[in-house]
Protein backbone atom coordinates (compact mmCIF):
# COMPACT_ATOMS: atom_id res chain seq x y z
CA UNK A 1 0.00 0.00 0.00
CA UNK A 2 1.05 3.81 -0.88
CA UNK A 3 2.58 5.37 2.54
CA UNK A 4 0.45 8.97 2.15
CA UNK A 5 2.37 10.81 4.73
CA UNK A 6 5.89 9.32 3.51
CA UNK A 7 5.22 10.52 0.12
CA UNK A 8 2.55 14.01 0.76
CA UNK A 9 4.13 15.18 4.05
CA UNK A 10 6.77 17.77 2.89
CA UNK A 11 3.62 18.92 0.87
CA UNK A 12 1.87 19.67 4.08
CA UNK A 13 4.82 21.53 5.77
CA UNK A 14 5.04 23.74 2.45
CA UNK A 15 8.49 22.33 1.69
CA UNK A 16 6.93 21.10 -1.98
CA UNK A 17 4.05 22.59 -3.96
CA UNK A 18 1.81 21.24 -6.61
CA UNK A 19 2.36 22.81 -9.77
CA UNK A 20 -2.07 22.81 -11.18
CA UNK A 21 -2.26 25.00 -14.31
CA UNK A 22 1.07 26.94 -14.13
CA UNK A 23 -0.16 27.97 -10.27
CA UNK A 24 1.74 26.68 -7.50
CA UNK A 25 -0.77 24.82 -5.21
CA UNK A 26 -0.17 23.95 -1.11
CA UNK A 27 -1.39 20.75 -0.61
CA UNK A 28 -4.60 20.99 2.87
CA UNK A 29 -4.81 17.48 3.22
CA UNK A 30 -4.91 13.81 1.74
CA UNK A 31 -6.36 10.45 2.63
CA UNK A 32 -7.95 6.90 0.87
CA UNK A 33 -11.78 6.95 -1.07
CA UNK A 34 -13.32 4.04 -1.45
CA UNK A 35 -16.73 2.20 -2.82
CA UNK A 36 -17.82 1.01 0.66
CA UNK A 37 -15.95 -2.02 0.38
CA UNK A 38 -12.44 -1.65 -0.69
CA UNK A 39 -10.36 1.07 -0.70
CA UNK A 40 -10.13 2.56 -4.28
CA UNK A 41 -7.46 4.92 -4.11
CA UNK A 42 -6.60 8.54 -2.47
CA UNK A 43 -7.44 11.93 -3.13
CA UNK A 44 -5.39 15.11 -2.42
CA UNK A 45 -7.35 18.66 -1.44
CA UNK A 46 -5.29 22.22 -2.14
CA UNK A 47 -6.91 25.38 -1.72
CA UNK A 48 -9.07 24.86 -4.92
CA UNK A 49 -9.18 21.53 -5.60
CA UNK A 50 -9.46 18.16 -5.00
CA UNK A 51 -7.24 15.87 -6.90
CA UNK A 52 -7.93 11.80 -6.99
CA UNK A 53 -5.99 9.09 -7.81
CA UNK A 54 -6.10 5.33 -7.72
CA UNK A 55 -4.07 2.38 -6.34
CA UNK A 56 -1.64 2.88 -9.03
CA UNK A 57 -0.61 6.75 -8.44
CA UNK A 58 -2.13 7.50 -11.89
CA UNK A 59 -4.14 10.72 -11.56
CA UNK A 60 -8.00 10.24 -12.28
CA UNK A 61 -9.66 13.44 -11.67
CA UNK A 62 -9.42 17.05 -10.54
CA UNK A 63 -12.57 18.35 -8.57
CA UNK A 64 -12.32 22.31 -8.52
CA UNK A 65 -13.70 23.02 -4.64
CA UNK A 66 -15.68 26.25 -3.82
CA UNK A 67 -14.16 29.40 -2.56
CA UNK A 68 -16.05 30.53 1.28
CA UNK A 69 -17.76 33.29 0.98
CA UNK A 70 -17.40 35.78 3.67
CA UNK A 71 -20.87 37.10 4.86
Amino acid sequence: MINLDERYHSYLKGEKKLRIDGVNESVKGYGWYCDGNEIKGYYLTTKHYKLYYNMNEQFLKMEPLREEVNV
